[in-house]
């Protein structure tokens, strides 16, 4: 072969390529997905995919938003503005009882069991909830777990009347508690622990009372999809939840490392906390006997059917209370062996 004939080859081979490797790029599909919270910890099942290639490998091309609350991330997806997100179900099960047309459904359960906790000091008398009367507790209206507090009341017979309710602002919340302003207060259990043990006060000191632990059956943060993308688009939000299978299978294996990923987007927290941050998400919302033993991501019916009457003691539904099959739809999940983690 003559060597303008060879250079001419090689030329061809790579426009070959170039055109090839841009087609690839051109057939992904963008996925714009929307966290309900910054860069933490418990981002990491989904980020660790991101960075490993987990979606790409599934034609996908994800781009990841932190946010600010499970409110905001409803609302993103289900104006299409987003594809997929992460939010409390509970609230959108509120938000479509007042929002029947809007466009979103949950996917993909991942708190099994949801973070809300009331947070109180052992020093001042905290250690149980019946404990809780005749004292002060620091509850942000906005609080997602103090909207659970008639739930927490009747599940353990406390006297309402007897806790003092005193309506602090979500920044002051754990100072106060630490400062001995309140003697409890509600948030979520991997946040307020942390946020205390960062302004000093004794781990043997600090009572997370879970109320998952004490009555309260909902579940907690799922994966949510706006219905419009998802019935166009079925196989790509199929590929999406088995990408984060994958990269949710790494971080239970090894929390410290999936932890990365986390820190590569937020300079602004420490390893050792994000560390113990997703450990605790691990334990207590996501790996619980319930997931393992019926997989990851469903829902159980009747389970569900309690979780409905209790949310009928902090809110009326405009309409009738909804079904499993209004809220979750479970046909983008993985199969069920993809779904166990051993």
């Amino acid at each position: 072969m003559s060597p303008r004939r060879t250079v001419w080859c090689a030329r061809m081979a790579l426009l070959l390529a170039a055109t090839l490797i841009t087609s690839a790029a051109s057939a992904q599909t963008n996925v714009r997905f929307a966290l309900n919270s910054t860069f933490e910890g418990p981002s990491a099942p989904f980020l660790l995919p991101l960075d490993k290639g987990y979606f790409r490998a599934e034609g996908l091309n994800v781009t990841i938003e932190p946010g600010v609350d499970s409110m905001q991330a409803i609302k993103r997806v289900a104006s299409g503005d987003y594809d997929i997100g992460f939010a409390d179900i509970n609230t959108l099960i509120k938000f479509r009882d007042s929002n029947p047309a809007a466009s979103v459904n949950a996917i993909f359960m991942l708190y099994n069991r949801p973070a809300f906790a009331v947070i109180g000091r052992i020093s001042r008398g905290i250690s149980k909830p019946k404990d809780l009367e005749d004292k002060i507790l620091g509850a942000p209206n906005s609080d997602g777990a103090f909207t659970q507090w008639p739930i927490f009341v009747k599940a353990n017979g406390i006297d309402a009347s007897k806790v003092k309710i005193e309506n602090v602002s979500l920044p002051v919340r754990e100072p106060m508690l630490a400062a001995g302003q309140v003697d409890a207060i509600t948030g979520s259990s991997f946040t307020a622990y942390i946020d205390l043990k960062d302004k000093g006060v004794p781990v043997n000191d600090i009572a997370v009372l879970l109320m998952a632990d004490y009555g309260v059956e909902l579940y907690g943060d799922a994966i949510i999809v706006n219905s419009k993308f998802g019935a166009d688009h079925p196989e790509s939000v199929r590929g999406f939840l088995r990408a984060f299978m994958r990269g949710l299978k790494d971080t239970l294996k090894q929390p410290s490392a999936a932890v990365e990923s986390v820190l590569k987007r937020n300079s602004q927290t420490k390893k050792t906390i994000e560390i113990e941050r997703l450990t605790m998400v691990i334990r207590e919302n996501i790996a619980t006997a319930e997931a393992k033993a019926n997989g990851y991501g469903n829902i159980d019916g009747e389970r569900f059917a309690r979780a409905l009457d209790q949310i009928a003691l902090t809110y009326k539904f405009k309409a009738a209370k909804p079904k499993l099959s209004d809220i979750f739809d479970p046909s983008f999940l993985p199969s069920a062996t993809e779904r166990r983690i051993n």
